[in-house]
């Protein structure tokens, strides 16, 4: 065995007993990888599903269900360093997704804007993002929204409506590019 070798199955045995450590509170799934010392916060429900991959190196990854919400995350996914993501009732990330680093998703706003009501928190707007989606970074999906499968988000957008399966969004706020 080469000492490359040697190296990764010990940084992935570490990643694997991370996982078993940082997502203690949540229900995981088989091989789940973390790297990095992530955030994780599980009042509520917390599904990661297989051989998912969760980065927390470069900058804390941050992962919150709040009570009565339920955060899942489907198998084969990968979410990259520095990205928030808060399920206050439900955020769903499907099967092989694979979210960029320093994304947004959150399923409510946390405030009112207008300034009469600013200390009330608005009624969450579960997020829904289907299988096989790749979010580029810097990306915020709004309360709401659900992103179809197969599709793209390119870095830096803001989501503020549905996106349609297999198409390529992008902008502030995000607008069809072209299908896929």
């Amino acid at each position: 065995m080469t000492r490359g070798t040697q190296r990764r199955l010990i940084s992935d045995g570490t990643a694997l007993v991370r996982a078993h450590w940082f997502l203690r509170r949540a229900s995981l799934g088989e091989r789940v990888r973390v790297r990095g010392r992530p955030r994780v916060v599980a009042r509520g429900e917390m599904v990661i599903g297989d051989r998912v991959q969760l980065v927390s190196t470069v900058a804390k990854l941050e992962l919150v269900a709040e009570r009565g919400g339920r955060l899942t995350v489907g198998s084969r996914s990968l979410i990259n360093f520095g990205c928030s993501i808060v399920a206050t009732e439900r955020v769903s990330i499907g099967a092989m997704c694979h979210i960029g680093p320093h994304c947004m998703i959150m399923d409510t706003a946390f405030h009112e804007l207008d300034p009469d009501r600013r200390l009330e928190s608005p009624a969450p707007k579960p997020i829904e993002i289907a299988e096989n989606v790749w979010i580029g970074a810097r990306v915020i999906v709004m309360p709401g929204v659900t992103i179809g499968a197969g599709s793209a988000v390119g870095a830096g957008s803001v989501v503020t409506h549905d996106v349609a399966p297999r198409t390529l969004v992008a902008g502030v706020p995000a607008r069809f590019i072209r299908d896929i």
